[in-house]
């Protein structure tokens, strides 16, 4: 799709904070995190929700390393993982670490987004990259 940020990002026209890259899967940082470390992981063929993606598996096992290496990297407590998918029309998972004392208690505050500097962006996608 043309104009999918997401397929763009796939591509390498638009870049990213890349923490795991395989053949058909691709992982990155949000650049909007809830929490740090808060990544997304698509399909890199454009696929309009995750039950479309074949394979439906192996996607939910990249999201899994992901989500192993933010709890054993970042020092986590455990790991949300959410597909609302109406802000992109592309497949996605999120894979948000959360944190003792984030503010999202029980739930997930989705106002209370996290303005990291490039350079914290970088460090962190550097500690969980696979």
């Amino acid at each position: 799709m043309t104009d999918c940020i997401f397929c763009k990002i796939a591509s390498g026209e638009i870049p990213a904070y890349k923490v795991y890259e395989d053949e058909k899967y691709l992982a990155f940082l949000d650049i909007n995190p809830l929490n740090p470390g808060h990544c997304l992981v698509i399909p890199k063929t454009h696929y309009r929700w995750t039950y479309d993606v074949p394979d439906f598996g192996e996607y939910w096992e990249v999201a899994k390393k992901i989500a192993l290496s933010q709890v054993n990297n970042l020092g986590c407590q455990f790991v949300s993982f959410i597909t609302v998918g109406k802000q992109v029309p592309h497949a996605h998972i999120h894979v948000l670490p959360r944190y003792e004392n984030d503010p999202h208690n029980e739930g997930l505050n989705t106002s209370n987004k996290l303005n990291l500097t490039p350079d914290e962006l970088k460090t962190i996608s550097e500690k969980i990259k696979i």
